[in-house]
């Protein structure tokens, strides 16, 4: 993982392990979604860029805080602004 469970429970200033399954499965999420928009898996990097790790934490703040409700393209399409710099033409 790019960002840590302890690291986005942090972030998201959650206490308790009751939410860790879900946290955990946001952040696989929010990974995937940069790694497509990147055209590359972030295990390809070296040094995570923060601009990545701020990526991945907005998704997954996103997701854990407007669970029902959360609107997918536009969490989108702010990464792809953040991320922009980082992508490659072609996988």
């Amino acid at each position: 993982m790019t960002v840590t469970l302890d690291e986005m429970k942090l972030f998201l200033r959650v206490d308790g392990n009751n939410e860790d399954a879900l946290i955990t499965s946001f952040i696989s999420t929010a990974e995937e979604m940069c790694e497509g928009i990147l055209r590359y898996a972030l295990t390809d990097l070296e040094t995570i860029p923060e601009t990545v790790k701020q990526s991945i934490y907005y998704a997954v703040s996103c997701f854990y805080e407007q669970r029902e409700k959360a609107d997918a393209k536009a969490i989108l399409e702010l990464m792809k602004s953040l991320l922009f710099s980082y992508r490659k033409e072609e996988w």
